[in-house]
């Protein structure tokens, strides 16, 4: 997926602590609990504090603009920190993980001599061993791409830190991608598509419905290209694996991300109208609405293309929410250009999007291509696309007041007197304490919208001032 998010990870031990910074997509927010699971075999545990770290790892995004400058400044904060704890005889080891790991490499480490290890996307399983070299004196840069490796020797979460992950989850089945779109990198970063195998994720699936999860979110770079041979010998697809999927005990939603139009197959439009426990929200990024860029980009689909696959998903399940991706100033973009992805937005009606102006990625063909649009004409092109987003996100939010939703509880509000859930359309739902436990599916009426969320009846935010009207 591409919103582009900072989260860490941790709690408190008296053992050996690891700092867990990351940046980027769903996956990467996974990659960094499974670095964590790693480690917490080799007796190491998470902490939110940075200076009471022994291993400070920066799980990287490389997708967004001057991503890696942005590393290299914080790793230049990490510095005084790490000359600090040496002058008190307390080493602190610092290692860069994800997709700027994988695209610079060994340079990371000319360019920070503070960082002891370099780690890729693929190879984040070999993180023990890593450390073992490195606490023996040597600069690891391991980025040899391994995706078999990698799926076959992830380390199973226990329940406890399942639990404290809350009753939702990210399970990745899918991993690369194999479009080659001019603008991206993750080709370069992520390698080609590989499919988690069928019993892998099952199995999976099985532990975290066991240990409280209710609802999953399956993650891939193309994860609806997710393919793998069942029990009796014959290739399925996602549609297959999200029926399975639904047939766990105590998994009531499910949900994936993110997706390619061309590899919506029938197959899965069909899952999204049988199956209660998929949830009726995709995610299904177009990236402009102009033909002519559209190939520029390599999509291989037209914009007439994707709006028949939204009729034929809208026909299958009516009440589905439809959010994507826009990239605005995409080298030779015209005004005529971008009207056209105006029109197709004001077409879809969209009831979330992720934006972006264009910016060159090292090593993709986008980069090379003549005819880059000035930074004024993406910003005031980005402004008005986001103002027509915004207006479409809130006339969503106001339609949805009245409606009796089903909720997932998941956590205590910021208040004793609140709950708050998430809907269907993943919009946090505020509700009142007395609506259910945590985990629980409730059904409640929304009777208003705050800027990003709803409010139930019952509930009585303290950010009132905030509220839409109906």
């Amino acid at each position: 997926m591409t919103d582009t998010r900072e989260d860490t990870i941790g709690t408190r031990s008296n053992a050996r602590k690891v700092h867990i910074r990351t940046y980027g997509c769903q996956m990467n927010v996974y990659d960094s609990q499974r670095m964590g699971d790693a480690l917490a075999g080799e007796g190491y545990r998470t902490t939110e504090t940075i200076e009471d770290a022994d291993l400070v790892l920066i799980n990287t995004c490389h997708i967004r603009e001057r991503a890696a400058e942005k590393i290299y400044s914080e790793l230049g904060r990490i510095r005084v920190l790490k000359a600090e704890r040496a002058r008190e005889g307390r080493p602190l080891t610092v290692g860069v993980a994800g997709c700027v790991a994988q695209a610079e490499g060994a340079e990371i480490i000319e360019r920070a001599s503070i960082v002891d290890l370099v780690i890729g996307p693929q190879t984040y399983h070999r993180l023990p061993q890593a450390l073992e070299r490195v606490s023996r004196g040597e600069k690891v840069v391991d980025t040899d791409y391994a995706l078999e490796d990698k799926f076959e020797h992830l380390p199973a979460t226990e329940p406890a830190a399942i639990r404290a992950r809350g009753v939702t989850a990210f399970l990745t089945v899918q991993e690369g991608c194999d479009k080659f779109c001019t603008f991206c990198v993750v080709p370069y970063t992520r390698g080609a598509e590989v499919s988690r195998p069928f019993a892998q994720v099952l199995d999976e699936a099985r532990r975290l419905a066991a240990s409280g999860v209710r609802e999953l979110t399956l993650l891939g770079q193309n994860v609806n290209a997710w393919s793998s041979s069942d029990a009796a010998g014959g290739t399925v697809g996602l549609a297959h694996l999200l029926r399975a999927l639904a047939g766990i005990p105590g998994i009531a939603r499910l949900r994936y991300t993110t997706s390619h139009p061309r590899d919506m197959d029938d197959d899965l439009i069909a899952a999204h109208g049988d199956l209660p426990a998929l949830m009726p929200y995709l995610h299904l990024p177009v990236q402009s609405g102009s033909d002519r860029i559209l190939k520029a980009m390599n999509r291989r689909h037209t914009a007439a293309d994707y709006r028949t696959l939204l009729d034929r998903i809208r026909a299958a399940r009516p009440d589905i929410a439809l959010s994507g991706d826009f990239i605005v100033g995409f080298p030779g973009e015209t005004e005529a250009d971008f009207e056209a992805t105006m029109d197709l937005v004001r077409a879809v009606n969209y009831a979330c999007a992720f934006t972006f102006k264009y910016s060159p990625r090292p090593g993709t063909p986008g980069a090379n291509l003549p005819d880059h649009v000035p930074e004024s004409v993406m910003a005031e092109r980005l402004a008005r696309l986001n103002a027509l987003i915004r207006e479409q996100q809130d006339g969503f939010a106001r339609s949805l007041v009245g409606a009796a939703l089903p909720v997932l509880v998941e956590k205590p509000g910021r208040y004793a007197h609140q709950l708050v859930g998430r809907s269907p359309y993943l919009q946090p739902v505020v509700l009142p304490a007395g609506a259910g436990a945590i985990g629980d599916v409730v059904t409640v009426t929304i009777a208003g919208t705050l800027t990003n969320s709803l409010v139930a009846e019952g509930a009585h935010p303290d950010e009132a001032p905030a509220r839409l009207t109906a």
